[in-house]
């Protein structure tokens, strides 16, 4: 052995220890902390469900598949391709820009609109059971109210962030996203769909909250929400009969409570190893929907506690990112946008699951990404790709990516460099927003103003100042502060 090997030998020897001292949490710390972290852990998210949601839909609908046109992938086929085609929306939404995305969120959004109002004329819209909700194009059917969330949560975050400024007043929140929301919710309930309706409240609700709308009004509103959505669950045949259910879960076991307490039954079967990939009992036709709406009793059954586990750790990972992303995102139209979608995603998660396990009453909301349903994962993966989007768009991964640092899969997928942030093009922006609303001339800047503006303002005036970054609180994704009366600082999303 000659000494220069000899020295590298025993350098490679000292440093073996101290790389074993950094532990597991100090190198996924150090990883997070990577320019491009958040959009990776995104990518990674919306992979794993995606592939788990194909994989659990073809052993959950085998058999009826098979049942009814005898061929068992028929239902995965069909989810395999909506799977294909989210993909691509998910790679268009990467390359949208910002701008772009904005200057079509009311168009597509009265697209939307319309599409709801069509649907529900006889002839045009597909009946089935007695709901309109789909339009037929051959084998493919597309459901309008799938289409609706995603542009009132982009429309909805464009038209709060153009009205940010210090002197909002209420009527710029509420006035029009409130009455166009309800209007969204009304047409929906027309279909009838109620948990599509409790979705869209859902985003309704979080767009309001993140835009700065005072607590005392956002709980006022709340209770009436939730006042209503009683009123309609108890209005219509069925959905009495699911609350029924619910509170009486033992007064008809085979009739309204079958579904619910087969589900139970399907969950502790599995225990905590599951019975394994595709043996699951529940899916001879003992669990109905057993592919859709209560795919999470499958998981239980098939691959126990830990699989469950695992599906509630990728979406709690998700809160996590997306979070993550609205809080270090500086461009407060990015900030309501990310916290909105994953409020939506997340809440749409939980209540599916929790009328699985049976803490929540059945109300038909699909697991995002992971359900069978074409048009759902097809629009949440777009969802998904703005979300990573938004990613590329902070402040540390736009510097990196313009000093080249792309990675593998931004320079595979060939992504366009991310936009940087201008805070006084955006004040320009909504100034001439705010005099073509009043029906004056916008008033030019001072280039004196923005001279001192650019200086280095005192601490405190950095920490209060819309533009900075935020801290990794969900309060913190708020876009703005209210210059409405309050009596207490809590009012503002702070605590003293």
């Amino acid at each position: 052995m000659t000494e220069a090997t000899r020295r590298n030998w025993n350098g490679r020897k000292a440093a073996r220890p101290a790389a074993a001292k950094a532990s597991p949490g100090t190198r996924f710390g150090a990883w997070l902390a990577r320019p491009l972290a958040s959009f990776h852990l995104i990518v990674a998210i919306a992979t794993l469900l995606t592939v788990l949601g194909l994989v659990m839909v073809l052993s959950a609908s085998s058999v009826e598949a098979y049942a009814d046109g005898g061929s068992a992938y028929s239902l995965f086929i069909q989810q395999a391709m909506f799977a294909a085609i989210g993909c691509v929306l998910f790679y268009l939404a990467l390359r949208i820009s910002l701008k772009r995305l904005r200057q079509w969120s009311f168009p597509v959004f009265a697209l939307s609109v319309l599409a709801l109002v069509l649907v529900l004329i006889p002839g045009i819209g597909s009946e089935v059971q007695g709901a309109r909700r789909w339009f037929a194009f051959g084998p493919i059917s597309v459901q309008p109210s799938e289409i609706i969330k995603v542009s009132l949560v982009v429309w909805g975050a464009h038209l709060l962030a153009s009205r940010r400024s210090e002197h909002a007043s209420l009527k710029d929140i509420l006035v029009p996203l409130v009455p166009a929301g309800l209007l969204v919710c009304l047409l929906v309930v027309l279909q009838p769909n109620l948990s599509t309706t409790i979705a869209l409240g859902i985003v309704l609700a979080a767009l309001l909250w993140f835009g700065g709308l005072p607590v005392r009004l956002f709980i006022t509103i709340a209770i009436s929400g939730m006042i209503a959505a009683g009123v309609l669950a108890l209005s219509a045949g069925y959905r009495s009969d699911r609350m029924r259910a619910f509170f009486n879960p033992g007064d008809d076991p085979q009739g309204i409570g079958y579904q619910a307490r087969q589900a139970l039954y399907s969950l502790a079967d599995g225990g905590i190893w599951g019975r394994g990939l595709g043996q699951s009992r529940a899916k001879w036709s003992y669990l109905p929907n057993s592919h859709n709406d209560f795919i999470f009793a499958i998981i239980g059954e098939e691959l126990g506690f830990l699989g469950c586990a695992l599906v509630l750790g990728l979406f709690a990972l998700f809160v996590y990112t997306g979070l993550r992303i609205a809080s270090r995102s500086v461009d407060p139209f990015l900030r309501l946008l990310t916290a909105t979608a994953t409020t939506w995603i997340t809440a749409q998660a939980l209540i599916n699951i929790g009328y699985v396990v049976g803490l929540l009453p059945v109300t038909g909301l699909q697991l995002p990404l992971v359900s069978a349903g074409g048009s759902s994962l097809a629009i949440t993966l777009f969802m998904f790709g703005i979300i990573a989007n938004a990613a590329r768009h902070e402040p540390e991964a736009v510097s990196a990516l313009h000093a080249g640092q792309d990675g593998r899969f931004s320079r595979l997928l060939r992504l366009p460099k991310p936009e940087v942030y201008s805070p006084a093009k955006a004040e320009s922006a909504r100034a001439r927003s705010a005099a073509a609303r009043s029906g004056q001339r916008p008033r030019r800047p001072d280039p004196r103003a923005q001279s001192q503006s650019g200086r280095r303002q005192p601490p405190e005036q950095r920490r209060r100042s819309p533009e900075s970054r935020g801290t990794s609180s969900a309060r913190a994704t708020r876009a703005w502060e209210p210059n409405y009366p309050m009596p207490h600082a809590r009012e503002r999303g702070r605590s003293r």
